[in-house]
């Protein structure tokens, strides 16, 4: 076949994929073509802007490192990761939503008592964790695995300070025999993401700003459950209709009530107001009837 045109030009890069031994990727390259012509075709792209992508696409490749993966930051932003979250993860009644992992998770946290203080003395309004891990029909879950990062009071991870030679604002815990868990912290506080690259430039030309809102993660795993990746987010935060990466839910939003000075769930002396939080985490069964299901 020759003489490749507007026409006809599709149905010809169609027909290379026809042989592709495995099913799967047939499928997906032959959607991609589709897809990639129809959206070429419709907006009727032109050689500076065909140019401009090519090299956008380059430059985030060039300034991801093993630290910074600038292609999940863009599937981030494009709402590609929690389309693909959504996807993957329709939830049976009773269980927590999900959302995304973000960048800033480490393995192996170091595993610490429940009613340990993460702060490891940075300044900021001291935080009162308390939930409970359960299956998604109520089962409290003993043993669960949690684990939980957040930011500092200004918006930084642990692993953005170079003045941090330890795990900060980070731990792992495990549930009590009544699937409890509780530890002290600090409030987070909302945080742009890296915009000093490729998605960052995307965002400012499209007059986007970069901001999540103030959230804490937690990834929670008990045998025989999937295990749950997701965000609690505060209450009241200015960015949670427009968090840059798609991740707010409203069964996410939870109030991180402010005390008064006095003495803490677990006797201790707090001289400055405190925030608390208490919240409950349903776990999916690894089989789940179908019918039971429902979509984000």
């Amino acid at each position: 076949m020759r003489n490749f045109d507007e026409h006809n030009i599709t149905d010809a890069a169609l027909d290379r994929f026809r042989d592709t031994p495995d099913a799967r990727l047939k499928q997906i390259m032959t959607s991609l073509v589709q897809h990639l012509h129809d959206f070429v075709r419709d907006i009727e792209l032109t050689f500076e802007e065909w140019e401009l992508a090519i090299n956008f696409l380059t430059r985030t490749g060039q300034i991801s490192t093993n630290k910074r993966q600038e292609f999940i930051l863009l599937s981030d932003t494009l709402g590609v990761s929690m389309l693909i979250d959504a996807i993957n993860h329709r939830m049976p009644a009773g269980a927590t939503e999900t959302t995304v992992l973000g960048p800033f998770y480490v393995q192996e946290a170091p595993e610490l008592p429940n009613g340990s203080d993460l702060s490891q003395g940075l300044e900021g309004e001291p935080l009162y964790v308390e939930g409970s891990v359960e299956a998604a029909d109520g089962t409290r879950l003993a043993n669960a695995i949690i684990d939980v990062w957040h930011s500092d009071k200004d918006g930084y991870y642990d692993v953005q300070r170079p003045d941090l030679d330890e795990p900060t604002l980070r731990a792992r815990f495990r549930a009590n025999a009544d699937g409890r868990f509780r530890f002290w912290s600090i409030q987070p506080a909302s945080y742009p993401i890296p915009s000093d690259g490729p998605v960052g430039q995307m965002l400012a030309a499209t007059r986007r700003h970069p901001y999540r809102p103030a959230h804490v993660h937690f990834r929670i795993s008990a045998e025989g459950y999937e295990t749950l990746i997701t965000h609690v987010f505060v209450a009241g935060d200015r960015y949670l209709d427009s968090d840059a990466v798609f991740g707010v839910k409203d069964a996410l939003i939870s109030d991180f009530k402010r005390e008064a000075p006095g003495v803490g769930p677990d006797g201790r002396a707090i001289p400055t107001s405190w925030r608390r939080l208490t919240y409950r985490f349903g776990l999916k069964p690894l089989t789940v009837d179908p019918a039971a299901t429902t979509d984000h």
